[in-house]
C-alpha cells in the first residue's frame, strides 16, 4: 500500500502551491509550466512537475478552443520564413487591427496594432518588420486578404499593377507566398499566435482605451521572444535561437542581434 497523503520529497507544500497556482493562472502547457518556474523553484524536474499537477487535479488543460484545426507538421526552412496575418481586438474605445508576423523557425513575433487594415498599414507593417528582425528575410506567407494582394479575378491582367507590399518585397528579395483561396489553415502558425495573444490580452483583461492594449501587447510580445522558453526550440527562448544561429551562421545576418536583448543600451 502507498502513503495514504502522497507527498514529494523533492517539493515543498510552499512550491506545490506556487506550482498550482501559476498553472492556474497561466494555463500553460506542462513544458512551458517548467521553464517558467525553474528559476524560481531550482528543484524542479519535468517528472515531479507532472506529478505534482496530477496530485491537485491539474494536470489536463481546459480545452478553451472547440474549434481548434488539427495540427500538422510544418516543413523545415532557415530562420527568415514568415507567416503574417491579421486579427481584430476591441478595447472600450473601438476596434483595432492585430498584424501578427511570426518566423516560421525562431519563432520570433513582431505585432503592431493599427486603426485600420488596409493597403498602406499591411506595407507599413512590412517596413517594420524589415526594421526590426535582424537577419534576411526570404520569404513571407500571407492569405489573400485584399491587404496583401489583388483579388485573384485581377491579377496577371492588362490593368493590373504591382502592389506597394510586393514593391517592397522585391526590393529586399522577398518571395511573397499566398496561401490558397479558402485554405487559411495554411498560415496555421500565425492564426494559433493570435489566438495566444488573445487569450493573454483581451480575453482576459478589460482596456479602457487603446493604449492601455498598446502597452500591454508591447510587454507581452518581449516577454515572449526574450523569456519563454519553448519546447520546438528544445528549451530556447526565440531570442536565445537567433543568438545561437548568429553565433553558428552570420552569414544569414545584416546586423547583430544585440538589439534584440532588454539592456541598459536597448
Amino acid at each position: 500500500m502507498g502513503p495514504s497523503d502522497p507527498r514529494s520529497t523533492v517539493l515543498t507544500p510552499e512550491d506545490e502551491a506556487i506550482i498550482v497556482a501559476f498553472r492556474r493562472h497561466s494555463l500553460l502547457p506542462l513544458d512551458d509550466c517548467l521553464y517558467a518556474l525553474q528559476p524560481t523553484i531550482p528543484q524542479l524536474t519535468r517528472s515531479s512537475l507532472h506529478r505534482c499537477l496530477q496530485r491537485h487535479g491539474v494536470s489536463r488543460l481546459p480545452d478553451m478552443e472547440s474549434d481548434k484545426p488539427k495540427r500538422q507538421k510544418f516543413k523545415q526552412y532557415r530562420i527568415g520564413f514568415f507567416h503574417m496575418d491579421i486579427a481584430e481586438l476591441r478595447t472600450a474605445e473601438g476596434k483595432l487591427y492585430l498584424f501578427v508576423a511570426i518566423d516560421r523557425t525562431s519563432k520570433f513575433v513582431v505585432a503592431r496594432l493599427f486603426t485600420e487594415a488596409s493597403r498602406k498599414t499591411a506595407w507599413e507593417f512590412l517596413e517594420l518588420l524589415l526594421s526590426a528582425v535582424p537577419y534576411r528575410i526570404h520569404t513571407i506567407l500571407t492569405d489573400n486578404g485584399i491587404q496583401f494582394a489583388d483579388q485573384p479575378r485581377n491579377r496577371n491582367t492588362a490593368t493590373s499593377r504591382l502592389m506597394r507590399f510586393d514593391m517592397i518585397c522585391q526590393a529586399n528579395g522577398i518571395e511573397h507566398r499566398l496561401t490558397k483561396p479558402n485554405h487559411p489553415w495554411t498560415n496555421g502558425r500565425v492564426e494559433r499566435m493570435n489566438r495566444t495573444i488573445k487569450n493573454a490580452t483581451v480575453k482576459r483583461f478589460h482596456y479602457d482605451d487603446h493604449a492601455q492594449l498598446e502597452r500591454h501587447l508591447a510587454l507581452f510580445v518581449e516577454a515572449y521572444n526574450t523569456a519563454r522558453r519553448l519546447k520546438t526550440l528544445k528549451g530556447l527562448t526565440p531570442t536565445q535561437f537567433i543568438w545561437r544561429e548568429w553565433q553558428t551562421d552570420p552569414d544569414l545576418f545584416h546586423r547583430e542581434p544585440c538589439h534584440l536583448t532588454s539592456g541598459p543600451y536597448t
